[in-house]
């Protein structure tokens, strides 16, 4: 194993860590970093925050669930790298002092450099910025107030353009794989198909943290660079599999505004710049956000083995719980939306508004034709072993015209759709009733009516 990135500005070369090695741990046990706290290490609390910045940009990462091989060629700031290096506070820091945003202290870190990282993307939504830091003390109006404080102070120097500054990577790693695009990767998964393959290890990470699984051969996805970024075409989107929460919501939000307030909440700001859809859907999680958004929009699967590829729509992709239509050493390349007016409606069923697994999430693409209903496609997680369509409530409703009758017709078939399991999130009748009025909810708003809460600023 040979890694080569950037530390608070110092170049660091490693030769002989584990490939499954969290940065949280290195920087705390090895570099004696001790500003990067460990809270839930599961990615949740945001404590182990720190900024990455590679040849996208710079983001806000949870240390605690990143493996040093992803950081290959990257520069990593931790709280201690966010003061100037003559000691000099950042406008955050010096605003979470005048405005009192410390009280114990332990969170204080994560806050101040996901602070610094909405401070450099001149970032002014601080609700959602600072969604994925937890404050155990109840601290969050003076953070947001010592957040909003901040707003337009100059960036300090030694952050400004931290791209212009990149390393170059490690030689070759002999430990584990790093393939450098989708052909490499797919010659070393043909050859290694018992690999665990991590994209951005939001979900594989907690095998690791909590689970504590030997991964045995492990590729990492991170420099195939051939698989990030979206592409738009004249009758689609393309996007690759590498392609993050965050940038797909950036992309498609625009066209499909319910969707964006959907991956709004999906995770923290951590976690969506690091989570991808490809790894999303390829993980198969039946309460997975981003399988029914997909789906409802007619998504199209690209799977490639070796050198062969082949489409799937998405909805079949999934086959029952835990297994999907993916056979050894074949892997997502690309997910293709098919471009098409908005009359997507999603929404996200959870205890917490924030950073929370779904009871239900629904997604609902109603047309209307002539009055009628034409072509819909109603998609929910957490209803059944799979992401799934509603195909007796989509009968239900082609073709008939648009009114709360046929839409209660189609809310009482969709209880011939899904026997949902109880558990610690919802019961089954609770989530079947909810799934049935977000159908009902999506017909109100079609017709104008407002059902969305206003949503007050503190």
């Amino acid at each position: 194993m040979s890694i080569s990135f950037l530390l608070n500005g110092e170049e660091v070369r490693l030769s002989d860590a584990s490939p499954i090695t969290t940065l949280l741990d290195w920087l705390r046990e090895n570099r004696h970093l001790t500003g990067t706290k460990e809270g839930c290490n599961e990615g949740d609390c945001g404590a182990c925050t720190v900024m990455v910045t590679d040849a996208r940009g710079s983001h806000p990462l949870n240390a605690c669930i990143l493996f040093l091989p992803q950081l290959d060629g990257a520069q990593v700031t931790t709280v201690e790298g966010i003061s100037a290096p003559d000691g000099t506070l950042h406008p955050v820091q010096e605003t979470m002092i005048s405005h009192h945003g410390s009280q114990c202290g332990f969170c204080t870190p994560g806050f101040v450099v996901s602070m610094a990282a909405a401070h450099l993307a001149d970032e002014t939504d601080h609700d959602t910025a600072l969604a994925g830091n937890l404050c155990r003390c109840t601290g969050y109006a003076p953070i947001i107030r010592a957040a909003r404080a901040a707003e337009g102070a100059p960036v300090p120097a030694h952050l400004r353009d931290l791209r212009a500054h990149l390393p170059g990577r490690g030689p070759a790693p002999t430990a584990y794989a790093q393939p450098e695009n989708s052909g490499a990767l797919a010659k070393a998964y043909a050859e290694t198909p018992e690999a665990t393959l991590i994209a951005g290890a939001t979900d594989v990470g907690l095998w690791v943290t909590k689970q504590f699984r030997d991964l045995g051969p492990v590729i990492f996805l991170n420099q195939c660079a051939d698989l990030r970024g979206i592409v738009e075409a004249d009758t689609h989107w393309r996007i690759g599999a590498m392609a993050t929460v965050a940038e797909v919501e950036r992309t498609l939000a625009p066209h499909f505004p319910s969707l964006g307030k959907m991956l709004r909440r999906y995770g923290s700001a951590q976690v969506r710049a690091a989570a991808t859809l490809g790894g999303n859907i390829a993980n198969g999680s039946p309460i997975g956000d981003g399988s029914p958004a997909m789906i409802a929009l007619g998504a199209t699967l690209h799977l490639r083995h070796g050198d062969t590829r082949r489409t799937i729509p998405l909805e079949e992709f999934f086959i029952t719980y835990g297994k999907q239509d993916r056979a050894p050493g074949e892997f997502v390349e690309a997910i293709e939306v098919p471009k098409q007016p908005d009359t997507l409606h999603c929404y996200k069923l959870s205890k917490r508004f924030d950073q929370d697994i779904s009871a239900v999430c629904g997604c609902l693409n109603l047309p209307v034709e002539a009055g009628t209903y034409g072509d819909v496609r109603l998609a929910f997680g957490g209803m059944a072993g799979t992401p799934a369509r509603a195909t007796n409530a989509e009968t239900a409703l082609r073709g008939q015209p648009v009114t709360e009758a046929t839409v209660r017709a189609a809310m009482a078939a969709l209880a011939q759709d899904f026997t949902p399991l109880s558990d610690m999130r919802a019961s089954a009748a609770y989530r079947l009733q909810t799934a049935q009025n977000m159908l009902l909810r999506a017909f109100h708003a079609g017709q104008g009516t407002a059902t969305d809460v206003t949503e007050v600023a503190p």
